[in-house]
Order: structure tokens, then C-alpha cells, then sequence
């Protein structure tokens, strides 16, 4: 088994054709904030990855062996549930207000100017519909949005502490069927 200990991210530093000859290894979310696990690359080798406690790969950073070689990583394809505002019952602004309530919950959310993603919760679907937003099922890349605090910031390499993590709140209360208050439920002949 080879050895990795070490990550450069997205390759800083690197000949652009060292990093496109490079072994790949596709990982989902999961296993990418992980600090320790096996995984085989592209070329067949098997890995074992020990990256200090706390480091999260992202889609395009570059690990190093300890022979030299690199593997560059690649965000797996994976579900996750793509957020939409509504432009007949919304509006953009919606997804401001949802990206609010999902990081009170402390979910991993990627941010995008025209949608969000989020790893699939039948719960946290039904509270999204219930604020007019459309959410449909994908399989595709997640890249999550790095936390202010710790180690999961936004890719720099290094850390600054971590905050607190206070108590997280269920949402079910969002996930009934609701009312606009004008006469009539949010069926309008499209699915959110």
C-alpha cells in the first residue's frame, strides 16, 4: 500500500501537466472530510491517505505520495437534492432565506447564484417545498461551502479554531403542506 500524507490545494505550486498527467481518485463528500482511509486511484494502486486530522479534499486538490507520484481528486458524482426558486410563486430572495434555514441546521450547503445543493433529506425537501422552491433529486459533484470557523474554511490551508456547535433543530414542522393564505395550496401544476 502507498502512503499519502499530504495535500496541495488545487494543485498551488504544481506544472499544469504534472497535475493533468496525474492518477485521479474520485471520492464522494463523505469520504473527502475524512483525514484517514484507503481508496485506490486510477491507475490501480492502492492508498492509504493520512492527511492531518481535520484537512477536507476538494475536486481539483492534488495529493502526494511518498514515492513522489501525485493523485489529483476528483468530486464523485453523487445524490444530492439541486434548490431552485419558484419564478411564478418566488422569488431569488428565496433561496437567501433557504440557505439561512439550512445553515441554522448546521447542513452542508453548496452555494451557487442561481441554486444550492444539499445532500438528500425527505425532511429538509418537504421544508424547502413548503417556501415555494423547487427541489429535485441529481446525482451530481458536491463541493459544500467551507465554514467560517476550523478547518473546513474556504480552502486556504490552514486553520483558525472552531466554533461551538450549538444545538441543532429538527425541521418537521416544515415538511405539511401549507397555505398562501390567498385560496389555495402550492399545487400548480409543477412539483417543488
Amino acid at each position: 500500500m502507498l502512503h499519502v500524507n499530504k495535500l496541495m490545494p488545487q494543485g498551488r505550486g504544481l506544472a499544469s501537466v504534472l497535475v493533468r498527467r496525474a492518477a485521479t481518485l474520485e471520492l464522494d463528500w463523505d469520504v473527502r472530510q475524512k483525514s484517514r482511509f484507503d481508496a485506490t486511484d486510477s491507475n490501480g494502486r492502492k492508498l492509504g491517505i493520512f492527511l492531518p486530522r481535520g484537512t477536507v479534499a476538494r475536486g481539483g486538490d492534488v495529493l502526494v505520495a511518498e514515492d513522489g507520484s501525485l493523485i489529483k481528486v476528483v468530486a464523485a458524482r453523487q445524490p444530492v437534492l439541486v434548490i431552485t426558486h419558484c419564478a411564478d410563486h418566488g422569488t431569488p430572495f428565496d433561496l437567501l432565506r433557504a440557505a439561512y434555514h439550512l445553515g441554522n441546521r448546521h447542513v452542508p450547503i453548496e452555494l451557487k447564484p442561481d441554486h444550492l445543493k444539499i445532500e438528500p433529506d425527505h425532511v429538509l425537501a418537504g421544508m424547502l417545498r413548503s417556501m415555494h422552491l423547487i427541489v429535485r433529486e441529481a446525482e451530481e459533484a458536491f463541493e459544500p461551502e467551507g465554514g467560517a470557523y476550523g478547518a473546513h474554511g474556504a480552502g486556504h490551508g490552514h486553520s483558525h479554531g472552531s466554533a461551538p456547535v450549538g444545538p441543532v433543530l429538527h425541521p418537521d414542522a416544515y415538511s405539511g403542506s401549507h397555505a398562501h393564505g390567498h385560496g389555495h395550496d402550492h399545487s400548480h401544476g409543477h412539483s417543488h
